[in-house]
């Protein structure tokens, strides 16, 4: 039998030929959705890569915009930033022909602008590389704004729109938050032995040293250097073991760091006590920031007249800029008239400053009748209704009467325990005079008492502002204060002070013990025989912006033919001023802008809610 080949052949064939030619159609067919693949995948590479580089556009106009905003905020304070907004609008890129290629607009179809609003105000915590500080809301302006930016690379292949939004926090950080502040030298040395458990910060060198402990339970930052050297004619010290250092702060201290500004010419802190010069507007940078204007109650002394001046912040600006203050002049000085229309107020009361070596013509404030003074004159109230929620919680004294060599005249604050209500807004008083805080201080609230003591909830919050700072024990006599040329009187107890101080020193020229300024543990400066056996209970924020004018006398190292002998100081930092709602009135303001929160919204979207 025959067996036939052929047709079996041509089948296989045919059968190959058509597995050949689907797999052909397969690998077509794959190849072509590869291809697709690759394609789609090539240009979503490229939307990608286009709408990182429009957000990163979008981004750097934001900076562009905050670099300006945080200038501003520095150098002029939160009205440079307001009054500017029009400008950051219009402050897109354009510093090369890089960025002529991107279109810029606003979010809301604007084109060549930047979207920027006031936001709102914020009070309490900054962000974590801030820790352990707290701003406060702006009192005269917004401090939280907002800044979008859209961005088109018009020249790109893919049309897709990046975004960037900013919120930006113009912080306003009180002065008082710091445990020790000061816009130059800061000296500790020779100091008895302190425990700081606030920040420390120095616009200039820190210098240590000292046979006691000085130990820094926070961080210490200076934006100069610190130093061992030889001071009031000891030293010099060499490394923290031999100068009884201790750094226990996270971290621990920080040199070469960036000055903390105010709102005004740190070359010129001292116009913060001055008067106004005259045509000077309240509204101005610097006329913002005198406490003259921060004042509601305004009173000036001179040698015919007193004047007191009821003025309240109105439409949001200082209260110096009140278009209706209410102005009281009273030509009558005598006792018996003041006794009658300002029954708080002595004109008549003078003393001896053995450091001063001069006669105190006094301005004396008996702040208990100041306090009933104010909340009972109908004069008074009608301008601070405490219905309305007004209260004057700064008080700014200004003592221009003319002396005759061997006087000078000075600011004296007595029977003080208790400050003015103002429903616990707390109280401040300023003076571009010496000032001079006698017996105990803010130290009772709500039928609550204690001294000798760092518990301060019997407190309101409270400043001394002045020229320069002296405490006097409840055992002062005036008319000793003539013939005790060494010493003085001896205080007949312990004494305390609650409230931050922010006054004058006189620097040191030189290292030896003539020269010396005193240290921070004499800033609040001292009268009497004291011995260690009495104490100073200090709780307070220290802040030193200048130098005194007025109060000149330099100061002497303790003991034979001094002025004073030095009791057992028991200086401790208000943990108060930690919370923005405990600040003292009128407390001057460091400015940090922060970028706060920061979010890539939809294009066209100035409303999106982003998470801190």
């Amino acid at each position: 039998m025959k067996t036939r080949l052929i047709p079996l052949l041509r089948r296989n064939t045919g059968f190959a030929l058509l597995m050949v030619m689907s797999l052909i159609a397969v690998g077509l067919i794959v190849l072509a959705a590869t291809m697709q693949r690759t394609s789609t995948v090539a240009n979503l590479n490229a939307r990608s890569n286009q709408y990182l580089v429009n957000n990163n556009a979008a981004e750097a106009a934001l900076e562009k915009v905050f670099a300006r905003m945080a200038y501003d905020f520095t150098a002029f304070g939160p009205g440079g930033v307001a009054n500017n907004l029009s400008l950051y609008r219009t402050n897109i890129p354009n510093e090369n022909g890089f960025w002529n290629n991107f279109e810029f607009s606003d979010a809301q179809g604007n084109l060549n602008q930047v979207y920027i609003q006031a936001l709102s105000n914020y009070s309490g915590a900054m962000p974590s590389q801030y820790a352990g500080k707290s701003t406060i809301s702006a009192p005269y302006f917004t401090n939280v704004y907002r800044l979008v930016a859209n961005a088109r690379n018009t020249s790109g292949a893919v049309n897709t729109v990046g975004t960037a939004q900013m919120d930006v926090l113009l912080a306003l950080v009180p002065l008082s938050t710091y445990a020790i502040f000061y816009n130059g030298l800061l000296e500790f040395s020779t100091a008895a032995t302190m425990t700081i458990n606030g920040r420390v910060h120095a616009n200039a060198n820190i210098y240590l040293g000292s046979g006691q402990t000085v130990r820094f339970n926070n961080t210490v930052t200076t934006a100069g250097a610190i130093g061992y050297p030889r001071n009031n004619g000891q030293g010099p010290w060499t490394g923290n073991t031999a100068s009884n250092v201790e750094f226990n702060g996270s971290p621990n201290y920080r040199t070469n760091t960036q000055s903390v500004t105010l709102p005004i010419n740190m070359t010129n802190t001292y116009a913060l006590i001055e008067q106004p010069p005259a045509g000077e507007s309240p509204t101005s940078q610097e006329g913002q920031e005198r406490l003259y204007n921060k004042a509601q109650v305004v009173l000036l002394v001179s040698n015919t007249v007193v004047q007191l001046r009821l003025q309240e912040s109105v439409s949001e600006q200082v209260p110096g800029a009140d278009p209706s203050p209410v102005i009281l002049t009273y030509t009558n000085t005598s006792p018996q008239s003041l006794a009658t229309n300002l029954p708080f107020l002595s004109l008549t009361n003078r003393f001896k400053d053995q450091r001063e070596n001069k006669e105190i013509v006094t301005t004396q404030i008996d702040v208990a009748k100041y306090g009933q003074w104010i909340a009972t004159n109908t004069t008074v109230q009608s301008k601070f209704p405490a219905v309305a929620g007004l209260y004057p919680t700064v008080l700014y004294v200004a003592d221009n009467r003319t002396v005759t060599s061997g006087k000078l005249t000075g600011v004296r604050l007595a029977n003080g325990s208790e400050l003015p209500k103002n429903n616990n807004l707390g109280w401040s008083v300023a003076t571009p005079n010496p000032l001079y805080v006698w017996n105990n201080y803010n130290v009772s609230k709500d039928g609550i008492t204690r001294t000798a003591t760092t518990n301060t909830t019997a407190t309101v919050p409270a400043a001394l502002m002045s020229d320069a700072l002296t405490i006097l024990s409840g055992n002062w006599n005036d008319t000793t204060s003539y013939t005790d040329s060494d010493t003085g009187p001896t205080p007949s107890s312990a004494i305390t002070i609650n409230a931050a101080l922010l006054t004058g020193i006189v620097p040191s020229t030189g290292s030896g013990s003539s020269q010396f300024s005193g240290g921070v543990h004499n800033l609040p400066r001292l009268l009497e025989n004291w011995t260690t056996s009495r104490k100073v209970w200090l709780n307070t924020s220290i802040i030193n912006l200048f130098n005194s004018r007025k109060a000149t006398g330099q100061f002497i190292t303790p003991g034979t033919g001094s002025y004073y002998v030095a009791p057992k100081r028991e200086f401790s930092y208000d943990l108060n001023f930690l919370d923005p709602n405990k600040q003292p009135p009128g407390m001057p303001c460091a400015m940090i802008p922060i970028r706060f929160n920061w979010a890539t919204p939809p294009p066209n979207t100035v409303t999106y809610n982003a998470t801190p």
